[in-house]
């Protein structure tokens, strides 16, 4: 009889998990037909597993190739359960596939590791963290495949901006009039106009410097929002579906490759840290630092009409804001379109005499605005409602057992069946060393308790997440409605609207808008808005959930 991989005499060794990541070489190495390569490193762990008769438990397959443990949702998941020592360690094709990020995330992975006394088991070699040569030669491959990638990564710059002063394309989406095309006899790819798209383009040039003509005769040169509103209602669709907006069109406007050029490094990837987050922006680059050459593909719009469009748009900057940093709007960032889902904006109406609006600023959607103010006070009624109904709700709730009492006696009844399961996995490993069962057995049963085991886990975490949001519910009860009643009672005497805008958020999540109809005849007042109070809700029809007014 043959033991199953991974079985000695004294049963199956310690509980592992095996950890598998590409790489963008893995990629490369694909392209060239040398086969998938989770494939083949799972195959390879697997037999390791099997000569030093280790217990592999799960295996965690990363598809993603990112830099940093930030853009790796399983390695995330693999360090919490290092960190709670649920593994005696992990087997993974090379020590680089852990992290090869910043000094930061070595250092996360290297501590992980370090303070659960987890081993790191390679093809190569075994890393044991209570061993300071193994800890020191761990760090410094860390530190080696960290070189490595920076040195691969520069290459790949130098290649790219190569490239591009050639003339070549070297992005992976095609600007919109554009199609990409692999070059012939040579590397690399041009753009060519799009027959469809690059009409569009000339259109969108042609109703910003010259305009459509009226009636009389005369010409009328358009805006960036008009141009908007007259490809939506032509039905026009920009590459990725959806409708247009003024940025987009502000963005082709400015872009030199429609009249034969290739822009690089006008908007860099900037990182930094958040929270203890790495976040990407992509701020304008100084002018020093972009590259403006000749392309090798065909200009869609003529350079007079291009020159013509960049001075209409240097004349048309937005003027600063008087007072810089100060929040004018005290519904700022809380009121979402309820037709679009984008955020709702104040306009100001100063020149007409006119109160501000609440407005969506996107021309597609046909929301229609209304006065701040009236808003304002629409959500503050709404708010005194949604109290008094609550109060009602709960004031005179008697005490009684509750889901909460249920929950926990479940769990309870989980913990005593995963114990018994553990123990008739452990008694497994006796039968099949007596003779009892033979390997087809041991596997199928197994199996079976593996599963039970997994799906009574599963229940008591499902149990565990209902019994915390419960917790959290009752615990944002208690506190809702003071900070509510605190609203009310001090709104009208805040000073500023920074000063109501950081209270609304203090106890709502959102609040949506919607107006189907305006105009000289229509109610100032005639839009519904729905009120999210910030309290977790198990489902949609909970209480403390959205409020309609």
């Amino acid at each position: 009889m043959t033991p199953p991989a991974g079985y000695t005499e004294s049963g199956f060794s310690g509980r592992y998990i095996i950890y598998l990541r590409k790489s963008r070489a893995d990629l490369e190495a694909e392209q060239r037909g040398e086969g998938e390569t989770l494939a083949r490193h799972e195959r390879a762990l697997l037999e390791l597993a099997r000569r030093q008769r280790l217990n592999i438990v799960d295996i965690y397959r990363e598809i993603v190739s990112g830099e940093t443990i930030a853009a790796r949702p399983v390695m995330q998941r693999v360090l919490a359960e290092v960190e709670e020592g649920l593994w005696d360690g992990v087997l993974v094709y090379e020590v680089e596939r852990l992290a090869r990020g910043d000094t930061i995330d070595q250092g996360i992975v290297a501590q992980a590791f370090k303070f659960s006394n987890t081993k790191i088991i390679t093809p190569v070699k075994t890393y044991d963290p209570d061993n300071e040569f193994d800890e020191e030669y761990f760090e410094f491959g860390l530190f080696m495949s960290r070189r490595e990638y920076k040195t691969i990564n520069r290459r790949l710059q130098r290649g790219r901006i190569a490239s591009i002063k050639e003339g070549k394309y070297v992005g992976s989406r095609p600007p919109y009039g554009y199609d990409r095309k692999k070059l012939e006899k040579d590397k690399g790819f041009i753009l060519v106009p799009n027959p469809v798209q690059a009409p569009v383009v000339k259109l969108i040039f042609e109703l910003y410097t010259i305009g459509e003509q009226r009636p009389d005769g005369t010409w009328e040169r358009l805006g960036v929002s008009r141009i908007v509103r007259r490809l939506n209602d032509l039905k026009i669709e920009p590459t990725h579906g959806g409708s247009w907006s003024p940025p987009t069109i502000r963005d082709m406007l400015i872009n030199p490759v429609y009249i034969g050029k290739l822009r690089w490094n006008w908007r860099k990837d900037v990182k930094h840290r958040e929270s203890g987050n790495v976040v990407v922006s992509r701020p304008r680059s100084a002018v020093e630092e972009t590259i403006l050459v000749d392309g090798l593909h065909e200009a869609i719009v003529d350079q007079e009409i291009f020159y013509r469009a960049q001075e209409y748009i240097s004349k048309n900057r937005a003027p600063s804001i008087r007072e810089k940093g100060v929040v004018q709007n005290p519904l700022a960032g809380l009121v979402i379109c309820g037709k679009c889902g984008r955020k709702m904006q104040r306009r100001p109406y100063l020149s007409k005499g006119l109160p501000p609006s609440l407005i969506c600023p996107y021309t597609s959607c046909d929301n229609v605005s209304t006065y701040l103010d009236t808003v304002e006070n629409r959500i503050i009624e709404a708010l005194q409602e949604w109290l008094n109904d609550y109060r009602l709700q709960w004031g005179e709730k008697p005490k009684q057992t509750g889901p909460a009492d249920v929950r926990r006696k479940a769990i309870r009844k989980l913990d005593a069946d995963i114990a018994n399961l553990e123990k008739q996995r452990e008694n497994l490993h006796d039968l099949l060393e007596q003779g009892v069962y033979d390997t087809d057995t041991f596997l199928e049963r197994g199996r079976s308790i593996a599963a039970r085991k997994k799906q009574a886990e599963d229940d008591r975490a499902a149990l565990l997440a209902d019994l915390s949001l419960e917790e959290k519910r009752e615990a944002s009860r208690q506190s809702i409605v003071p900070k509510v009643e605190r609203l009310l009672d001090v709104y009208d005497q805040l000073p500023t609207a920074k000063a109501k805008n950081d209270m609304l958020k203090e106890v709502l999540e959102k609040v949506v808008y919607t107006k189907e109809s305006g105009g000289r005849w229509a109610k100032p007042d005639a839009f519904e808005i729905v009120i999210y109070p910030k309290i977790p809700r198990a489902n949609q029809h909970s209480e403390g959930g959205a409020a309609h007014d």
